[in-house]
């Protein structure tokens, strides 16, 4: 929790305040039944018109300051719990950013986005009603607890007993609440996930008519999280009813003794109005502090769960020192890797490879055979489990990771778009890159002609995720902005089977004559798209079970003997 509330950084000022306005509010406001008994005792039993007009003045005088000064702690609670969120959520993303693969696969994507909206919601209502309500019902029942005995001791003493009874109705509904809210968020995970699926997917949806299925699942899902929220939601219905009951309860008690005591002269009128008031504030005080215990039980877990990801260590630590890259040599020294840590589930296991600056290495290997795993290794989106991979001749663990990083392209097998123009879109690879730059690596790309096409061509919007460009086209210029960051490794993780052969043939034609001194890597389904490499590697089950160029491997290896057959069997039939 700790860390969680240091993220309110400059607007720490206003959870400071807002308490010492909320006491100054309560100043007032405990003040004025002392006078208002003032009025009734000597002003108006004793027809003295003077003291009702001097008191009545002093009254609105500090009932205008009471108001005042709560407006103040209103505005100063609400801007430091907004503060607070904001610099919850600008962490949390920083944190999220900070993350490994290996870290984002302890949470789901929709998990992560309900901790950075729904829980920091939580979690802001909560502080907000901690600074203000958490410190104006103590100050309050403090207060109002004095001057009701400063009027009658033998009275107050007899309200003081409801004190420890609410207590521990607060304490019992606190504990039984707590996992309760626990369970709903994570249905709301649950929902998350569910609804974000659909909307990723909904043109596959569509297609398949499966909008009635999908419709059910999420109506499924929906009502899992209203009756989790009934659930918890249940356990706090008895809280405002009972604290309403012992509040009139003492009202009419007060009212009865106190009366019994004003008829026998031991207490005046205006002392027992006051009484009265200050008995409603003592309990109206309880009911705040029950509201805001409730709030809190509310947000405990969104704290938590908040609190986990700020607290999660990267799985990847960066370098204290750096290393220049001096050339783009990669080499994999005894590898073994395993997504569990565990060094007796390996998925890659014992790779020994050494590739030479500047050498095209292709990539073959059925589906599970861990090519991407392989190469995700290089820019340290995991870590090796044993041995080490070396790039310019030094362990990659040596580099700062934006060095490192910095010199690692990398097309994914999932191309991602973001909403912005193409041009915006392209300058992620290199946020310095001129407009000649950006056409000569479409050139290459072979992405200009169709970008050209477009009515506002460079300058076209991109829906989300590019959702108006064809698959094609947007691995076209996933390759073009990697190669406007001029990197000394590129890595193309099937990153072509979306464009026809006569494009991917002068795609690689493009690398060739563009990239001589650049370590190319290209994972691929198809042997056309490698077999122009320096080198082909074939993965099973995480092995390296053959390495050499096209013919060669024609020769030796079943497996890619038997891909290639496959495939030129599908041509010819075509």
């Amino acid at each position: 929790m700790k860390k969680v509330l240091s993220c309110i950084g400059k607007y720490k000022i206003y959870a400071i305040l807002t308490p010492v306005f909320v006491m100054l509010e309560v100043i007032g406001e405990v003040a004025i039944p002392m006078l208002m008994s003032k009025i009734v005792d000597e002003g108006i039993d004793k027809g003295n018109m003077d003291v009702v007009i001097q008191t009545g003045i002093i009254m609105a005088i500090i009932a205008i300051f009471s108001l005042i000064f709560g407006i103040l702690s209103g505005k100063t609670a609400v801007k430091a719990s907004t503060g607070l969120s904001e610099g919850i959520r600008q962490k949390e993303m920083e944190k999220i950013q900070e993350f490994s693969s290996a870290n984002i696969d302890k949470y789901s994507t929709a998990s992560l986005v309900t901790r950075l909206t729904t829980d920091i919601t939580y979690v802001q209502m909560a502080f907000q009603v901690s600074i203000r309500m958490s410190v104006r019902a103590p100050f309050m029942l403090i207060c109002s607890t004095v001057m009701a005995f400063t009027l009658n001791s033998s009275l107050a003493m007899m309200f003081l007993a409801a004190i420890p009874i609410l207590g521990s109705l607060l304490f019992v509904i606190a504990r039984t609440a707590y996992p309760k809210f626990t369970f709903m968020l994570h249905k709301y995970d649950e929902m998350e996930a569910t609804i974000q699926e659909n909307l990723i997917a909904i043109r596959t949806v569509k297609a398949y008519v499966r909008k009635d299925y999908e419709s059910k699942k999420f109506n499924a899902t929906s009502d899992a999280v209203n009756d989790a929220s009934l659930r918890a939601e249940k356990i706090l219905l008895f809280n405002n009813p009972v604290m309403q009951f012992v509040m009139y309860a003492c009202m009419l008690l007060a009212a009865w003794f106190g009366a019994q005591l004003v008829i026998s002269t031991t207490m005046t009128t205006g002392e027992l109005m006051s009484f009265i008031n200050y008995i409603q504030q003592i309990l109206f005080s309880l009911m705040m502090i029950s509201m805001a215990g409730v709030m809190i039980v509310m947000s405990a877990s969104s704290f938590k769960r908040i609190g986990e990801v700020l607290n999660e260590e990267p799985d990847i630590k960066d370098s204290l020192t750096d290393q220049v890259m001096e050339d783009a040599s990669i080499e994999f020294d005894h590898v073994g890797f395993s997504y569990s840590k565990d060094p007796h589930k390996l998925v890659l296991n014992d790779i020994n490879l050494k590739i030479h600056s500047g050498e095209t290495i292709g990539i073959i290997g059925g589906t599970g055979s861990a090519k991407t795993t392989l190469v995700q290794l290089i820019p340290r989106l995991y870590d090796t489990t044993l041995g080490e991979v070396r790039v310019g001749g030094h362990n990659v663990k040596e580099y700062k990771i934006d060095t490192l990083r910095n010199q690692v392209a990398m097309v994914l097998q999932k191309n991602v778009l973001f909403s912005g123009t193409i041009k915006e879109n392209l300058k992620w690879g290199n946020e310095e890159a001129t407009d000649e730059e950006i056409i000569e690596a479409c050139k290459a790309a072979q992405a200009h002609d169709f970008i050209m096409s477009f009515p506002a061509q460079y300058e076209t919007e991109l829906g989300q995720g590019g959702v108006n460009v064809s698959g094609g086209q947007k691995q076209r210029l996933c390759i073009a902005r990697a190669l406007l960051k001029k990197p000394k490794i590129i890595i193309l993780d099937d990153s072509t089977s979306a464009v026809d052969t006569a494009t991917d043939s002068k795609i690689r034609a493009a690398f060739k004559a563009n990239l001589k001194h650049t370590t190319t890597l290209i994972i691929a389904q198809r042997i056309a798209s490698v077999q122009d490499a320096d080198r082909v590697l074939v993965l099973d089950k995480g092995n390296i079970v053959a390495i050499g160029q096209h013919d060669e491997l024609l020769q030796t290896c079943p497996i890619y003997q038997e891909v290639y057959v496959s495939q030129q069997k599908g041509v010819i039939e075509q």
